[in-house]
């Protein structure tokens, strides 16, 4: 009996090693899009843009940086222009302490291009500044029993304004250090199930005691930013998330998420106020 199913095992593992094949899989080269990564808040300098442009999906080298560009931001009344950080290298695009956000303006962004992305020099969006909530405090919480490891919770207490639906985009600070400055990992959220109510003690921010490099410890501190964001940024930000957990040879590459960037551009500007 032994030697039988030894066989078995044996001949199993052989009939799946036989079906094992190589495949290449070739994925054809897309037309270059801009890519746009910006937005706006309140305060004095409050505003800044990133451009780029796509490159293939099995690329292994850095997005190529859109530099020279010529890059304004106006709320209707008064034109500001962008300055690149790095002239010439950068590609990222920054106001001076001329400019100052304010919530419950509208803001356009308009960039002009040095040379053609996809047969265009210039793209436009549109971002509203959205107000938000106070704070009123936050709270920390360790539970042993979730996960190997345990998990910590930020919490809020907050009173939630009743006029409409508001969404919400929040990041968590440790010694000063934001550790959710990529938006797969800041987390979003719409108030339907808070919308009038005093938030008491929600669970906003969880965190795996498992990863050395965000997890919590003895005489840290840690702050919480709650920002007012729109339900279009919020839709972005959800879709962004989502397509990350696609399995290429199953569902196809994940696909461009629409953003608000005119001429077939990609991303988003977006608009928010914290606490």
């Amino acid at each position: 009996m032994i030697k039988k199913a030894v066989f078995l095992v044996m001949a199993a593992m052989v009939a799946l090693t036989s079906c094992t094949e190589r495949i290449d899989v070739e994925l054809d080269s897309t037309y270059t899009r801009l890519v746009v990564d910006g937005s706006v808040w309140e305060g004095p300098a409050a505003c800044r843009v990133s451009l780029s442009i796509t490159a293939d999906y099995f690329s292994n080298e850095p997005a190529p940086r859109v530099v020279n560009a010529v890059v304004t931001v106006t709320d209707g009344s008064t034109v500001h222009r962008l300055k690149e950080t790095i002239p010439g290298t950068s590609g990222i695009y920054a106001a001076d302490s001329a400019f100052t956000g304010h919530a419950g303006n509208t803001y356009t962004l308009r960039i002009e291009l040095q040379e053609e992305i996809s047969g265009t020099r210039n793209a436009e969006a549109t971002c509203y500044l959205a107000p938000v909530t106070r704070l009123d405090s936050i709270g920390t919480e360790f539970k042993e029993e979730w996960g190997p490891a345990g998990i910590w919770m930020i919490r809020l207490w907050a009173q939630e304004p009743a006029d409409e639906v508001n969404y919400y985009l929040f990041n968590y600070f440790r010694n000063g250090k934001c550790l959710s400055d990529t938006i797969t990992q800041q987390v979003v959220s719409d108030d339907k199930f808070y919308n009038g109510s005093y938030m008491t003690g929600v669970d906003v921010i969880y965190i795996n005691n498992e990863n050395e490099w965000e997890t919590l410890k003895p005489g840290d501190t840690v702050m919480l930013q709650m920002s007012g964001i729109t339900k279009e940024y919020y839709d972005f930000v959800s879709q962004v998330q989502q397509a990350g957990f696609s399995i290429p040879f199953f569902s196809g590459p994940p696909a461009i998420v629409p953003g608000n960037i005119s001429n077939g551009g990609v991303g988003f500007f977006s608009g928010r106020s914290s606490s």
